[in-house]
C-alpha cells in the first residue's frame, strides 16, 4: 500500500494562493522530485483546472517555458491524475481519472493500488481527507513571505488538532524550507 502525501506551497502565515511563494527553477524541481517519487497524483476539480489550463501546453511546447518548468509539465503529462469533482465528469488532459465513489474509499482504494504513493495537492480536498484520516505525509515548501490574506491551510477547520512528527526540514537557496512530516502515532 502507497502513503497518501499532501504537498502544497504555503507561506509563513499560511496563504496557500499558489501567486505568492517563490516560482524560481528550485521550487519546481523540488516538486519534481516530489512527482518523480509519487505513482499517481490527486487533485480536486479547481486546482485540476488550473494545472490543465497552463501545464499541457508547456508539454506541447506551446508555451515559451524555462528548463525545469518543461521537465515538470512533460513528466505531469504521463502521471497519471485522479480528480475529485461532484460538478464535472469529463477530464481530456492525458492520463486523467476521475474519482466517482465514495470519497473514503476511493481514495484507500487508490492508496492500495499505489505502491509508490500518491501526492496530493489540493488545500479543499487535504482537509476532507484531513477529516477522513487518509493523509500519512505532509511535504510542505513554506515560503518566506507574510501574505496577509487568504486562502489558508485548513481555513476550513479540522475537527481536532493533528499531531505530526518531523522527518526533515531543508533550507532551499531562495530561503524556502522543504518541511516533511508524518502523522504522529
Amino acid at each position: 500500500m502507497g502513503l497518501l502525501t499532501f504537498s502544497i506551497n504555503l507561506t509563513l502565515d499560511g496563504c496557500v494562493d499558489h501567486r505568492d511563494g517563490i516560482a524560481d527553477d528550485e521550487t519546481h524541481a523540488f516538486f519534481t522530485d516530489l512527482m518523480d517519487e509519487a505513482g499517481a497524483m490527486l487533485w480536486g476539480r479547481v486546482t485540476y483546472e488550473m494545472m490543465e489550463a497552463y501545464w499541457p501546453a508547456v508539454a506541447r511546447g506551446a508555451v515559451d517555458a524555462p528548463p525545469a518548468l518543461r521537465a515538470w509539465a512533460d513528466k505531469l503529462e504521463v502521471k497519471p491524475k485522479y480528480v475529485v469533482s461532484s460538478t464535472r465528469s469529463d477530464f481530456p488532459w492525458t492520463n486523467s481519472h476521475h474519482v466517482t465513489a465514495d470519497l473514503r474509499s476511493s481514495v484507500q482504494q487508490l492508496k492500495d493500488a499505489t505502491p509508490n504513493g500518491v501526492l496530493l495537492g489540493s488545500g479543499k480536498l487535504a482537509a476532507a481527507l484531513e477529516r477522513l484520516d487518509l493523509i500519512d505525509a505532509y511535504r510542505f515548501l513554506v515560503h518566506p513571505r507574510i501574505a496577509g490574506h487568504g486562502p489558508t491551510l485548513y481555513d476550513s477547520g479540522l475537527p481536532a488538532t493533528r499531531r505530526l512528527e518531523l522527518l526533515s526540514a531543508t533550507p532551499l537557496r531562495n530561503g524556502a524550507v522543504a518541511m516533511h512530516y508524518r502523522r504522529a502515532g
